[in-house]
């Protein structure tokens, strides 16, 4: 879908649009408690990192990492592209080679690297989906995962190994891992779309039920104040 802006409904059409998109819904993966990673990073790590991931709409894959402790702060942007292209109107094309993508930024003292793609690939998207993720079709809605550095590619690639190992989902991942790409926010009225939008239709029929499973598989790293870019002065 490349024009997520849809009129807001009214309660009663929102919940008509609940009962005949759910259960028609296609048959997609569902949020789910997955093993954490053999391979990751020392738990006396501190500092600041910053992967960026891609799953759909950055709307939902930010709002999600909003709402992990030791997140610092999540960007909506685009990953893949050039610079003259890392636009909405643009990149909706699917012709950028942008994906819609979120710069998670976090305290690796309290969440580590691995936690962090345990909840990217069990809550934030489905990791089974090529080039599509919901209703939202095309390469700019692809997975992948695009790396600062060789020590997170390497942490993601043996993740991805072990999933499909233990057939952790009942089809092989898709996701990509991409190298030396360039992030670059996007506009501003993208950030903290779902914390500032609850009630979008878009948000409550895609996005608040990954929230709620966040809560719900992960309580230990939930956090119910989002940490968001604006109050980061992002």
């Amino acid at each position: 879908m490349k024009n997520k802006f849809v009129p807001f409904l009214s309660a009663a059409a929102l919940a008509a649009a609940l009962a005949w998109v759910v259960p028609g819904a296609v048959a997609e993966e569902r949020p789910r408690d997955l093993p954490a990673p053999t391979l990751d990073e020392q738990a006396s790590k501190s500092g600041s990192e910053t992967i960026v991931l891609a799953g759909g709409c950055f709307w939902g894959v930010q709002g999600v990492f909003e709402h992990v402790k030791g997140v610092r702060k999540a960007v909506s942007g685009y990953a893949g592209g050039e610079a003259a292209t890392a636009h909405y109107e643009m990149t909706s094309s699917g012709d950028t080679g942008h994906a819609e993508a979120v710069a998670v930024t976090f305290d690796p003292s309290q969440v580590s690297l691995g936690r962090i793609l345990q909840i990217y690939f069990g809550v934030a998207h489905d990791p089974t989906q090529l080039n599509r993720q919901g209703p939202d079709h095309g390469t700019q809605y692809r997975s992948a995962i695009f790396p600062g550095d060789e020590a997170q590619a390497k942490i993601a690639r043996a993740y991805i190994a072990q999933l499909n190992q233990a057939r952790a989902f009942d089809a092989a991942i898709v996701t990509k891992i991409e190298n030396g790409k360039v992030f670059y926010p996007a506009e501003g009225y993208h950030q903290d779309f779902l914390a500032r939008n609850p009630t979008y239709p878009y948000i409550v029929i895609n996005d608040l039920p990954k929230v709620a499973a966040l809560k719900r598989l992960y309580p230990g790293l939930y956090r119910d104040d989002p940490a968001l870019v604006g109050a980061a002065g992002g």
